[in-house]
């Protein structure tokens, strides 16, 4: 059981991490929506193999920051859920691998293939091609995600984040 202390601390570690994101989206925000994205709080999505409260985190972020997507409230909702669903698949079959590396190699799996939620979103509101968009969201999100692990990994070395 937690005592208050470290539940405080575990929420101010949340906030951050949520308000990390909207830094990050919002300071590269023509990158950050439509059907071409790289997205730079992406890389934020790895720590979720660690612990659960980076789901939320992560989640809470992305409803903030898509406030500003051209989308509007759409994006506020599925893009939301998108980032929920993976972030919360990645710290559940992270729980399969041994070792950091392979759980950050399984949430850059999971993240990439899950873009085929931003594509569906991005195909029924906006009538972006589907399979084009796709790739050019996955290619985005590959690329942030793996940049996000080597950070991550390098890190993990002096912070633990599963505390």
């Amino acid at each position: 059981m937690q005592n208050s202390h470290e539940k405080t601390v575990g929420i101010i570690k949340a906030g951050l991490i949520a308000a990390m994101y909207v830094v990050l989206t919002l300071s590269a925000s023509g990158l950050a929506y439509g059907p071409i994205q790289f997205r730079l709080s992406e890389t934020l999505n790895n720590l979720a193999v660690f612990n659960k409260r980076y789901i939320w985190a992560v989640t809470i972020g992305c409803v903030i920051a898509n406030i500003w997507s051209s989308l509007g409230v759409a994006d506020v909702i599925f893009g939301s859920l998108g980032s929920l669903m993976m972030t919360s698949l990645s710290y559940w079959l992270s729980k399969y691998a041994k070792t950091t590396t392979g759980k950050l190699m399984i949430s850059v799996a999971v993240c990439t293939v899950s873009m085929w939620s931003v594509a569906l979103e991005l195909y029924l509101i906006s009538r972006a091609p589907f399979w084009e968009t796709y790739l050019t969201v996955a290619a985005g999100e590959f690329a942030v995600s793996v940049l996000g692990a080597a950070i991550i990994k390098v890190v993990s070395l002096r912070v633990d984040f599963k505390k």
